[in-house]
């Protein structure tokens, strides 16, 4: 049966036809989907972990006990993970295991435009690139029989347009594969400095056959044609070369480290000019070029961006106008600036936080675009988890300065993904820094995917759930309170009597998404123009509900308000009000 599917969705159905049986990761975009389809397959041990280090350390345990098995994250993600995600290339395999590295080129919905493909290097380790959703379901399989028979995890890189594209795959029956036995090896999975020597050639010789295999594996493969331009590509680049030259000989790689290199060097001796196309980094030129092979490629293509069919047209194709070239011109694309929802919570504790004029540290979440205007209420975003000891840091340097103005933001995934660390280390060091969780109850800004403290597990079935409270208090935290951030007034006097003390504290801003929710307060409210002196007030809320009438005063837009009352409490005038009949309902 043939089916049309992303390339998130293909990856999970590789993993399951090729007898997969645990995967764990934690959501990041453009990797998300993935576990989520993994989910659906019954066969499957699938689960959302709290952080992509506890992912791939429950994924790499499962392959050690004779599961294939496979762990997902974005690109940064790879970052947390980089601990066990090095020291398991010397460690080896049991079962097949598989890393997917969803990178985010152009940073879609990403804080870096990192290049992932020098982890694999670093790392020493297998690394295969689809260039569709086929391939993607393809090398899923091809890489667990790579993990198996080299004794090593492999890394499968993607990116945005791979995860997202969408494509016809022709589904296959899932193969039954026979559990591995667990046999103890000290030698090999104990990795003491001595034992990790000896592992370490080992490695080394694994990455020696690697290239041999790539050499004659199909994963990498020669399209022959015109022989005046030999273009060298993988993943998506390979696409958009193909549109571009479609007729010229293409070497297109789909392993990426090792290099087969005695491949390279037979292609480039029968084409007459090498173009290396690939987006991001000089990865594979780099390399290349220290074959000796001349190349033309980042010296024309950008570092930055994804690349599309009119840059590669643009770059290469003025100097060859004899070469035949298929190009679809871009469509720009109307800007649209990002927003948090209608009745978000996080609205409230962000104008609470900015009427007490306060220095906010910030982390990765939808709260994030607190940032930006009107609310512009976030001084710093690093990575996950930063906010807290960013906030503990500037409040060491500033000292008296800013005493009682700082305050670092962080949600309630973030905090149990690497913010608890970092308030045991403000409050191991004497800090009196103060944290705010922002506690929605999901992991929202991913698409609403359940977390430790949701009470539900990746098929949203019961599991324990994990108290935010009791956690800050047993990491040494006294002052621990709760707020309800719809309700204003109070909020702002608990930030600024907390903000006061001269001691660490949390506050819990505890209100669930209202997407995820579907929550409704109450009939939209509604702006009377009479009384409204467009005085402005309401709009720095930044409800995407308010907005102006032809004379500037305030109207609501009824199909995006869902009463949620904060609007009204800031209107100084009295010009937003609710419905009769929801006052009449609550009398």
């Amino acid at each position: 049966m043939k089916v049309v599917l992303s390339g998130n969705e293909a990856i999970a159905r590789g993993f399951y036809e090729a007898g997969g049986e645990f995967a764990s990761a934690y959501p990041g975009t453009p990797s998300t989907e993935i576990l989520e389809n993994i989910g659906q397959y019954r066969e499957i041990q699938a689960q959302w972990a709290p952080n992509e280090k506890v992912a791939l350390e429950v994924t790499a345990g499962a392959g050690l006990g004779g599961m294939r098995s496979l762990a997902a994250m974005k690109h940064v993600g790879l970052n947390v993970a980089a601990d066990p995600f090095f020291s398991l290339s010397y460690q080896g395999v049991n079962a097949g295991v598989i890393i997917v590295s969803a990178d985010d080129p152009s940073m879609h919905s990403s804080q870096n435009e990192q290049d992932n493909r020098w982890f694999a290097r670093a790392a020493k380790v297998p690394m295969l690139e689809p260039s569709d959703s086929t391939e993607a379901r393809d090398f899923v399989k091809a890489a667990l029989e790579i993990s198996e028979q080299y004794d090593a995890p492999v890394l499968l890189r993607t990116t945005t347009r791979i995860n997202h594209s969408k494509c016809v795959v022709e589904l296959r029956d899932r193969v039954s594969v026979e559990r591995k036995s667990y046999t103890k090896n000290m030698p090999k999975n104990v990795l003491l400095p001595g034992n990790a020597r000896k592992r370490h050639v080992v490695v080394e010789e694994h990455l020696r056959q690697l290239i041999e295999f790539g050499n004659s594996s199909r994963l990498n493969q020669i399209e022959w044609g015109d022989k005046t331009i030999g273009i060298i590509t993988s993943g998506i680049a390979y696409q958009y070369a193909k549109e571009v030259f479609p007729n010229a000989s293409i070497l297109k790689l789909g392993m990426t480290n090792p290099l087969p290199k005695q491949l390279i060097q037979n292609f480039a001796r029968q084409v007459e000019k090498i173009y290396l196309i690939e987006e991001l980094d000089p990865f594979l030129e780099e390399q290349i070029a220290a074959m000796g092979i001349s190349v033309e490629g980042k010296n024309r293509l950008p570092v930055i961006g994804e690349l599309s069919p009119s840059i590669i047209a643009d770059a290469f194709v003025p100097t060859n106008t004899s070469a035949q070239t298929s190009v679809i011109a871009d469509v720009p694309i109307p800007a649209r600036t990002p927003v948090l929802c209608p009745g978000c919570s996080h609205r409230g504790i962000f104008y609470a936080l900015k009427k007490l004029k306060l220095t906010v540290t910030g982390d990765i979440g939808c709260y994030t675009l607190a940032a930006i205007p009107p609310l512009e209420m976030m001084d710093t975003c690093l990575c996950m988890g930063a906010s807290v000891g960013y906030a503990h840091g500037m409040q060491k340097a500033t000292g008296d300065e800013r005493k009682g103005k700082i305050i670092g933001v962080i949600g309630d995934s973030t905090f149990l993904h690497s913010g608890i660390t970092g308030l045991i280390d403000l409050v191991y060091n004497d800090s009196t820094a103060k944290i705010c969780i922002l506690d929605n109850h999901i992991t929202a800004m991913t698409g609403h995917q359940e977390n430790p403290g949701s009470g539900l597990n990746l098929r949203r079935e019961p599991a324990t759930k994990i108290d935010l409270e009791a956690i800050c208090h047993a990491a040494g935290i006294k002052r621990v309170v709760k707020v309800d951030p719809y309700k204003l007034d109070e909020t702002i006097k608990t930030l600024r009597a907390e903000m006061a003390v001269e001691e660490p504290a949390v506050i819990i801003a505890d209100a669930p998404c209202i997407i995820r929710a579907r929550i409704k307060f109450s009939e939209p409210y509604y702006a009377d123009a009479d009384t409204c002196i467009a005085c402005g007030m309401c709009h720095r809320v930044g409800c995407p509900a308010i907005e102006k009438n032809e004379a500037g005063k305030t109207k609501i837009n009824p199909l995006l308000c869902i009463g949620c009352d904060i609007c009204r409490q800031v209107c100084k005038p009295g010009a937003i009000r609710r419905r009769t009949s929801d006052v009449k309902s609550e009398t």
